[in-house]
């Protein structure tokens, strides 16, 4: 990512499902490094927590009625198990975020891991190395600015 970002006096609001505790907290504080490494007031972020990722967009509905964010962020981790779950769920909560984000004025970011491993998902949330919240945080930064640069273009 761009070495610009800025979080200025950027809203966030981070929806964070509980399951996988361990590897969410790992990303979860990715993303809220990243929001302060680019200069974000940490007043200026809202976590919600849900159960799980499959809850992840109802949530993202429900924050779109009450606050005026200038970005979400979906933060998860669905690791494949034994069953047929996996699939359901880790393609609903991607299903669900991309419809709300289609639809939506306000970048919505999804950085719901999905693995085969709890290993894997525990490598891709490294709270020092590859963090997948922190990279959320980084493309909901970046797509703020994109965002605002479409609406104040003047030509075209």
């Amino acid at each position: 990512m761009s070495s610009n970002l800025s979080a200025g006096n950027s809203s966030i609001i981070i929806v964070v499902s509980d399951f996988n505790e361990k590897v969410i907290e790992n990303l979860l504080q990715g993303a809220l490094d990243a929001f302060a490494h680019h200069g974000g007031n940490k007043s200026n972020i809202l976590v919600f927590r849900v159960p799980g990722a499959f809850e992840i967009p109802g949530a993202i509905v429900q924050v779109q009625k009450h606050h005026t964010p200038d970005a979400i962020v979906a933060l998860g981790a669905v690791i494949r198990g034994e069953t047929p779950h996996f699939d359901f769920i880790a393609g609903e909560s991607a299903r669900g975020i991309a419809e709300i984000s289609r639809n939506s004025d306000i970048p919505i970011i999804n950085g719901i891991i999905t693995t085969d491993t709890a290993q894997h998902a525990f490598d891709r949330s490294q709270p020092e190395g590859k963090n997948k919240g922190w990279e959320a945080m980084e493309a909901a930064l970046q797509t703020i600015s994109v965002y605002d640069s479409m609406r104040t273009a003047s030509t075209c």
